[in-house]
């Protein structure tokens, strides 16, 4: 078995985060928005080889949104401790993750099989979410920035929001499906 490049981008990422959460405790914010950067860009970059080189992989299917929650519920909770982005936002964000992992937990336990595929939703929550982060780590001096800050914020909020409803809703419409499979078995 070959390791592919999208595998290799995503392992990087997960690897970056203990540097990432550092430079953020000690105040480092333009390093901790390097790799931030760094991060995200491989992010995009795995997806993109991994289409355009043929390189899907059930690891990578599992892998990278797994890195991607590593890196945004540590963002999140680092700069909540830090008080930059409010604790409410950070509880939203991780509340809607925990979801995500009792529901993919429960189908497991349940033997009920799914298809990991990141939903439209899912991807503008993590595009906001990402840029939330990227964006208060700039922390630019202008005018009414906050403005804009808390609108981000709000937004972010609103969409992941948003995801969580509509994964309870696949979620709850898989169980549906499987139990009435079951029952036509009988």
């Amino acid at each position: 078995m070959t390791i592919s490049i999208p595998n290799i981008l995503t392992v990087i990422r997960i690897l970056l985060i203990p540097l990432f959460v550092i430079f953020l405790l000690k105040n480092l914010f333009s390093f901790a928005l390097l790799v931030f950067a760094i991060a995200a860009i491989s992010d995009a970059l795995d997806g993109l080889f991994a289409r355009y080189f043929n390189q899907h992989t059930v690891l990578g299917a599992y892998l990278d949104p797994i890195a991607d929650k590593l890196l945004l519920t540590s963002a999140f909770i680092s700069l909540a401790i830090l008080k930059i982005v409010p604790a409410w936002l950070t509880v939203i964000v991780i509340s809607r993750d925990i979801l995500i992992l009792l529901g993919v937990a429960i189908f497991s336990i349940i033997n009920i099989n799914f298809e990991v595929k990141p939903s439209i939703a899912s991807k503008c929550t993590t595009v906001a979410q990402l840029s939330t982060v990227f964006l208060v780590l700039l922390d630019p001096k202008l005018p009414d920035f906050y403005i804009i800050q808390w609108s981000l914020y709000w937004l972010t909020a609103g969409l992941t929001i948003i995801s969580g409803l509509h994964y309870i809703y696949i979620g709850l419409n898989i169980l549906q499906t499987a139990s009435e499979n079951t029952q036509a078995q009988k």
